[in-house]
């Protein structure tokens, strides 16, 4: 018996010695340092920034994966690897449409690479392109507003720079990242004068591609947060009757988490369902900041779920100087009609990390800039991302301009 415990161990330590190399660091498991053969059957798909690249792979069973090798106009240099179980990879990153140069290498277990095949492909124009093209640029309270598409869903940053106090351009730290398809967006800072200024902007994507510039004047809008401590809750003929667990107190009391420290309305109340309250002033109103109420219900890993049940999807909201005691809409004026989108794309009942944490901003809904000045507000839900129409709002905050 102990020569057999010895013959065991000499052999473990045998095993242990052979997987070691001189400095005592693991080696491959193969020592094959026989090249496999190189891909053949090579098709070519040109896409926008990038080119789908499908093959044969050689037949060796200790094949591990195909690499391809590439440079980008920047000069920075690519490489992408595909398992061996594909037939297929994608080189990305290229700005503009034109040829360029991909080396595709077969490589083994041991790490030994095929002799290269040289690709030549012919990407298309990079999406970028695109969102600069379509960008359009105007005043906004307190900033400047952004709109463009971005149809390809592509990871992208909209840089707005100004000039610094050295004459150079620098970029604002608000500027847009997204990969949003459908793009408005305001960019707000209450450093930035009413005053004609220049601005900038570039569309960048994460390759490090930009497009040109885009050089232009605006004069930003005065608006500051109309206090919250003037708001007060009404109920006009008509009126969504509310779940008595909540109070409408509960949109102003700065609690955008809670419950029941939120408003909502009856869900069982059929049509659809309005709510009205008073701001306290008559102002030129910008906007209005909605914190839809989280629901708990695990998603993405977060435990709170936005995009969900009683949360706005689509809606109106009104203004009035002097409504009717009657709950008609007569004096009232149309401020917006909105239709909520998810960032990310996602079905029902998920969300990622860039969902959450717009929703947990609070959305911000844009006020149309002819409208006259008002004081009192209505939210008409006409649909729910349950698809109902009843509304959970956290938290609201009124903006504008009440000189």
């Amino acid at each position: 018996m102990k020569n057999i415990y010895k013959l065991l161990l000499v052999g473990f330590l045998s095993g242990i010695l052979w997987g070691c190399g001189e400095d005592g660091l693991r080696s491959p498991l193969e020592g094959n340092g026989t090249a496999p053969d190189p891909v053949t059957n090579i098709h070519v798909e040109n896409l926008a920034g990038k080119a789908k690249i499908t093959y044969t792979v050689p037949e060796q069973q200790d094949l591990l994966y195909v690499k391809a090798v590439y440079t980008l106009a920047t000069g920075r240099k690519m490489e992408v690897k595909s398992s061996y179980y594909n037939n297929w990879l994608l080189v990305e990153g290229f700005a503009d449409e034109g040829e360029y140069e991909v080396q595709l290498f077969a490589v083994n277990r041991s790490e030994t690479a095929s002799e290269p095949v040289l690709v030549k492909i012919h990407p298309l124009e990079s999406p970028i392109w695109d969102v600069f093209r379509n960008l359009e640029v105007s005043p906004a309270f307190s900033g400047v507003r952004l709109r463009t598409d971005n149809p390809e869903r592509s990871d992208i940053a909209i840089q707005v720079m100004q000039l610094d106090e050295y004459g150079e351009w620098v970029t604002h730290p608000n500027s847009l990242y997204t990969s949003t398809d459908s793009i408005a967006y305001i960019l707000r800072d209450a450093k930035l004068d009413t005053v004609d200024q220049t601005f900038a902007f570039t569309i960048r994507d994460r390759w490090l591609n930009y497009t040109d510039t885009l050089y232009t004047n605006l004069k930003p809008l005065y608006e500051a947060a109309l206090p919250k401590s003037s708001y007060v809750g009404m109920n006009l003929p008509g009126d969504a009757p509310f779940n008595p667990s909540t109070s409408m107190s509960g949109m102003w009391d700065n609690n955008i988490m809670d419950w029941p420290r939120v408003y909502q309305t009856r869900n069982a109340h059929p049509g659809v369902h309005i709510i009205t309250f008073d701001i306290g002033r008559i102002a030129k109103l910008s906007r209005m900041v909605i914190w839809d109420y989280p629901e708990y219900y695990t998603s993405g890993g977060f435990a709170r779920t936005y995009y969900y049940l009683g949360n706005l999807k689509e809606f109106e909201i009104w203004g009035s100087d002097n409504p009717p005691v009657d709950g008609s809409f007569n004096n009232w004026h149309l401020l917006g009609k909105y239709n909520a989108t998810k960032p990310s794309g996602l079905p029902f009942g998920q969300q990622n990390n860039e969902d959450y944490q717009t929703a947990n901003a609070g959305l911000s809904w844009d006020f149309e800039v002819t409208a006259p000045k008002v004081r009192y507000l209505r939210i008409r839900s006409t649909k729910n991302w349950g698809g109902t129409s009843y509304m959970g709002i956290a938290e609201v905050q009124v903006y504008g301009d009440p000189r």
